[in-house]
């Protein structure tokens, strides 16, 4: 057992508490949150519980090919989670980008984690690659649909200073300057707040999870180092290229305000 606590049926139950807890909260207040939060509850237990068999059966069987099968799933429910959160609706050269940036930049950050900073073998060990592959790929979302808000919300609400910008000579680039790098410090900024915090005010997940299940404090703080690096490398690679390429999709070819 190595000292770990297995967790109970009944136990596991107990925690649902918390849920209980928080919807009593919301309708005591009167917040129209209860739907969302039993829903959010359920897919987050199912989904869990079918990823742990999933997994199972992938870390048996080491394969290349269900391996990359399992970081396309990841990629495209990341994806089209983005499309939802955003209110505004989204033009198809705009989704076109979105698509391009978590991909590319994910897939940049994952490779050089696998090959440079773990150099596991082989590079496409799913004991490995799919945890880490999660974490970049998920806190990529978070940020890319941040600035995929902010960026749509600035150009909707700065529309005509952009306009004014244009017609006094400036390139749609210098006309959107600014809300380009409000896009992009908003989409990186809880990255950063949670780097700040982490060690003091709370121990992450991961190394959480590590020490838990008896991995040394030392080598669950490596990892963790690591992690986090890696994660602010996602999310800043993905997110640059979002902002520096779907800006574009909000000008015509003659440097116009689409309307």
């Amino acid at each position: 057992m190595n000292g770990i606590i297995e967790l109970e049926l009944g136990r596991l139950i107990a925690a649902y508490l918390f849920v209980v807890v928080l919807i009593g909260i919301v309708r005591a207040r009167r917040i129209p949150r209860e739907r969302e939060i039993t829903v959010a509850t359920l897919r987050m237990t199912v989904q869990l519980i079918l990823m742990g068999y999933v997994l199972g059966v992938v870390f048996e069987q080491r394969s290349l090919w269900l391996t990359l099968a399992i970081l396309v799933l990841m990629q495209t429910f990341a994806i089209f989670n983005i499309y939802g959160r955003v209110k505004e609706p989204l033009s198809t050269s705009l989704k076109r980008i979105i698509a391009l940036a978590m991909a590319g930049g994910t897939t940049v950050t994952l490779l050089f984690f696998i090959f440079v900073v773990i150099h596991v073998a082989p590079w496409y060990e799913p004991r490995y690659l799919v945890p880490i592959a999660g974490m970049l790929v998920g806190n990529s979302m978070t940020g890319v649909s941040l600035g995929v808000t902010r960026l749509v919300d600035g150009m909707k609400s700065r529309r005509d200073r952009v306009e004014a910008a244009l017609m006094l000579g400036s390139t749609p680039r210098q006309a959107s300057r600014e809300i380009i790098d409000n896009a992009f410090d908003s989409a990186i900024l809880p990255t950063i707040n949670s780097m700040v915090g982490m060690g003091i005010v709370f121990l992450p997940g991961m190394m959480t999870g590590q020490i838990l299940s008896g991995v040394s404090p030392t080598t669950a703080i490596q990892y963790q180092i690591a992690i986090m690096l890696g994660i602010m490398g996602a999310v800043s690679l993905t997110v640059v290229v979002f902002v520096q390429l779907g800006f574009r999709t909000f000008f015509t070819h003659r440097a116009q305000l689409r309307s």
